[in-house]
C-alpha cells in the first residue's frame, strides 16, 4: 500500500533532485509528489509503495524525513468537481484534510487527521492500492 513521506530540505537549487536521485537509486518509483517552501525550508510530500526503503534512501542522502503516514489514495476521473465531491464528504464526516495532491494515473492523495474516518466518508470511491 502506498504511503506518504514528508521530507524537509533546504530551499535551494538541487534539493529536490537530490531526493529524487536517492529514491531512484534505491529502485523505487515516485507515484506522486508535491512541495512548497516556507521560511527557507522545502516541505515535500512523496507517495511511494516501499516507504521503508524510500525513507532509508532519503535519509542516506542526508535529507530529513519528518513524517510517514497512511493516506487516502483515490482513483478519480479528470473532470470538474471531483475534488469538491470528495472533500465535501470528508468535511461532512468532521475530518480535517491536512494536505492533498495528484499522483500518477489520475489518483487523488489526501492526508487527513483521521484517515479511517476519511475512508469511511467516501465508500463509493475506488481506493487505489498501487
Amino acid at each position: 500500500m502506498a504511503r506518504d513521506i514528508t521530507v524537509i530540505m533546504e530551499d535551494r537549487p538541487g534539493s529536490v533532485a537530490k531526493m529524487g536521485d536517492a529514491i531512484a537509486k534505491a529502485g523505487i518509483s515516485i507515484e506522486g509528489w508535491c512541495g512548497t517552501t516556507c521560511d527557507g525550508k522545502g516541505v515535500i510530500h512523496v507517495l511511494v509503495d516501499d516507504a521503508k526503503a524510500a525513507r532509508k534512501a532519503i535519509e542516506g542522502a542526508g535529507l530529513k524525513v519528518s513524517a510517514e503516514r497512511d493516506v487516502l489514495v483515490l482513483e478519480v476521473e479528470d473532470k470538474p468537481g471531483v475534488l469538491a465531491k470528495f472533500a465535501t464528504k470528508i468535511a461532512k464526516a468532521g475530518v480535517n484534510v491536512d494536505f492533498g495532491y495528484l499522483a500518477t494515473h489520475t489518483r487523488l492523495v489526501i492526508g487527513a487527521a483521521d484517515i479511517k474516518k476519511a475512508r469511511e466518508a467516501v465508500p463509493e470511491a475506488v481506493l487505489a492500492t498501487k
